[in-house]
């Protein structure tokens, strides 16, 4: 595969992001030269900070007249021949979602960065939340695969943007940053490294662009204008983009490839970060900014002796079930805190043998750690 090493296009250093402000910078240094969007708090910043950005690297950026436009837009950006995002929050995502699944079917990188508020529908749109993760997954129809990575810090809204670039051209998939508000809006130090890892779709000319043999399932991809008889459908196609939607054995090899794509090489694309849990008893499994709360109450609870680690999941999709179930079978029980109705701790219930708590809210603030250690505490 295409990766190669790159001078880092904003200067080596420290600076001080929100994580909106972070999030475009990362997605800069990865080479993205397009953006399309339409405003949405808590992620309009993030917009903002591009429209500025692009102009000072020849890149374009464009207000849609809505989210769905928006996602149309970056889908034929990439096909165009550009690194391309967009970025918003619960109502944009929901419109975005018919597209999120025609570029999965198509195998069009792209990035979308969804900076997560309280909903339902438009909820409290300058509150947290994080109600969005099943929505990342299984909000278009079907059967595909996608990647959703989960930041927590400035330092990785930076990062992360880099690197779902790096997954989206390396695996010709969508892949979604699911931020939010809390880690939208915070405002810290950042490193900026003088060098960066930068992967780009591969290319072969006359190759067939929806068809390949062999272990990684990522066929080449043409841009418009380089001379490729292309063409790009949400039916059902063949190697060559032809619609075969009348045949069975074309269907069940497509959609088999692109979820064998993501799902054969989890172990590669799967992050997790792992705190005292060697010896632990009771474990807490987080993500994003409630994962930062119960880092602090699992090393609170440790200084008064208490056997607790954290499994922290900066992977969401692929879900990381063989770090889970790992956790599962070291410890007696298990707590899952998020800004939601438990929608990971669902998905851990699946695979481990001991018992998990879900620790819910869903009143626009940010999990503190006095309810994270009263729980912990009664377990």
């Amino acid at each position: 595969m295409p990766s190669r090493w790159a001078k880092s296009p904003f200067p080596k250093g420290r600076y001080y992001f929100s994580g909106n402000e972070a999030a475009a910078e990362g997605a800069i240094a990865a080479g993205c030269r397009f953006y399309s969007g339409y405003p949405i708090t808590p992620s309009s910043e993030l917009m903002e900070r591009m429209a500025v950005r692009l102009r000072k690297v020849g890149g374009i950026f464009i207000q849609m007249e809505d989210e769905i436009a928006s996602i149309c837009a970056v889908l034929g950006a990439s096909w165009a021949g550009a690194k391309a995002m967009t970025a918003t929050s619960g109502p944009g995502f929901s419109l975005m979602q018919e597209g999120i699944g025609y570029a999965a079917f198509t195998e069009t990188p792209c990035v979308i960065v969804d900076v997560q508020r309280a909903g339902p529908c438009t909820g409290q749109a300058t509150k947290v939340g994080s109600g969005d993760i099943l929505q990342a997954r299984y909000g278009s129809h079907g059967d595909y695969q996608v990647i959703a990575l989960s930041p927590w810090s400035s330092q990785e809204m930076y990062d992360l943007t880099l690197r779902a670039f790096n997954l989206s051209e390396q695996y010709r998939v969508p892949v979604m940053v699911m931020a939010d508000e809390a880690v939208g809006h915070l405002r810290e130090t950042i490193e900026v490294a003088p060098r960066i890892e930068v992967w780009d779709r591969k290319k072969e000319k006359g190759a067939a662009p929806f068809d390949i043999e062999g272990q990684d399932s990522v066929p080449p991809m043409p841009s418009f204008g380089e001379g490729e008889r292309l063409s790009v459908t949400g039916s059902t196609h063949d190697g060559y983009g032809f619609r075969k939607t009348d045949d069975p054995e074309i269907q069940a090899r497509l959609v088999g490839r692109i979820n064998r794509k993501i799902l054969d090489h989890k172990r590669s694309i799967i992050e997790t970060e792992s705190h005292f849990m060697e010896e632990a008893e009771i474990a807490v499994i987080a993500y994003g900014f409630t994962a930062r709360t119960g880092l602090f109450v699992v090393n609170r609870l440790r200084k008064e002796g208490k056997n607790v680690g954290m499994l922290r999941l900066k992977t969401l999709w692929p879900f990381p079930d063989e770090a889970v179930a790992e956790a599962g079978r070291k410890v007696k029980k298990i707590m899952v805190p998020e800004m939601n109705l438990g929608q990971v701790a669902g998905e851990v219930k699946k695979y481990v043998p001991c018992d998990v708590i879900s620790l819910s809210q869903t009143n626009g603030e940010v999990i503190g750690p006095e309810k994270i250690l009263e729980t912990l505490k009664k377990i």
